[in-house]
């Protein structure tokens, strides 16, 4: 349950010093995390269901600067699933050099009740799985 994206730098993501913004990251992290659920949990199937994550916990470190000139790879994982909470990290990173790591913690949520609501046996068996490979 990984992806990997290419990131591209668009001139409004910068500073007037050519530095990528420290709010575009999470944005990127967006990006990453809603290409993972497209791939491994669709939000069309959470909502058809009444719920849907949200974020209760972002924690992003800055390594280095990031420039226009820069062509970085985004990568997120999940390194927590179980039962309604989730744990997502994230990497932005070109080559072997990392600019920017972070986490996000959140639930899976209940529309109906405001509340956690467990995450579906399938999707909890395929994150097993993927731990166990």
């Amino acid at each position: 349950m990984c992806i990997e994206l290419p990131i591209r730098i668009k001139a409004y993501d910068t500073d007037y010093m050519k530095i990528v913004n420290n709010t575009v990251y999470v944005r990127w992290f967006e990006d990453l995390r809603t290409a993972m659920l497209d791939e491994y949990f669709p939000l069309e199937e959470m909502v058809a269901a009444n719920n849907t994550p949200i974020i209760s916990e972002t924690n992003i470190k800055y390594h280095r600067p990031l420039t226009l000139n820069n062509k970085p790879t985004g990568r997120v994982w999940l390194e927590e699933l179980k039962n309604s909470k989730w744990v997502a990290c994230f990497e932005i990173f070109e080559g072997d050099k990392v600019f920017c790591t972070g986490k996000q913690t959140g639930y899976y949520f209940s529309m109906e009740t405001n509340r956690p609501a467990r995450f579906p046996e399938s999707m909890l068996e395929k994150y097993a799985a993927w731990i166990d490979d």
